[in-house]
């Protein structure tokens, strides 16, 4: 269930993180809201394009938004349960750590808590950052399909079949090293979940 607006909200007249329009319900206001469907690949769920949702990610990771991550993990974990994939564990795609210090915690792994939480599936800390690039926000689109195959590297051994959990994805690049490094780590299969996706048919050239 999503909080009730706040006092405070009412009174500061907050905005919708979403269209930033005047915010008169709880999180999202209700057009933003009707846009959230999770939407089915293959092998991975996303609540829709980041052309009309690239706001949320944003204000997840720069203005403390715990509260939406918590609301859109659990909308995600509704699109988990109708693909009926099985899982035995989520995980989250890690951030740089400077990001993670700044910030206080992993948007990605945020959502993936709320998710797992959810699902009554386990969530684990599998993956970590093996290269410390700058940010793949400050890069060309060429520079972020570079991305470095030893990105990510396992720091424990996992088995099964495994939810991956980024906040949004554009070219496909990162979550496909940091799948990668979650099959080295010893899952049999690894799903995806998003809050965006930019381009739908980068993912769907990535087996699992």
């Amino acid at each position: 269930m999503r909080p009730l607006l706040g006092w405070w909200e009412q009174l500061t007249g907050a905005t919708c993180p979403g269209c930033a329009q005047p915010l008169r319900e709880p999180l999202l206001c209700s057009s933003c809201q009707a846009l959230l469907v999770p939407r089915h690949l293959p092998h991975f769920v996303y609540l829709g394009d980041y052309k009309h949702l690239g706001r949320l990610p944003k204000a997840i990771k720069y203005q403390g938004q715990r509260k939406l991550a918590a609301y859109l993990g659990q909308l995600l974990a509704q699109g988990v349960k109708q693909a009926e994939w099985g899982l035995d564990g989520v995980t989250a795609v890690p951030t740089l750590l400077h990001r993670q210090i700044q910030r206080g915690y992993n948007q990605a792994e945020l959502l993936a808590l709320a998710t797992a939480e959810a699902l009554g599936i386990p969530y684990k800390k599998v993956l970590s950052r093996a290269s410390w690039e700058k940010s793949q926000t400050q890069k060309t689109l060429f520079q972020r399909l570079q991305l470095s195959e030893a990105a990510f590297k396992p720091s424990m051994r996992v088995k099964g079949i495994w939810l991956l959990v980024d906040d949004v994805v554009t070219t496909g690049a990162t979550f496909e090293r940091a799948r990668k490094a979650l099959l080295e780590a010893g899952a049999a299969r690894v799903y995806g979940a998003a809050i965006a996706v930019k381009s739908p048919h980068h993912l769907s050239r990535y087996s699992l």
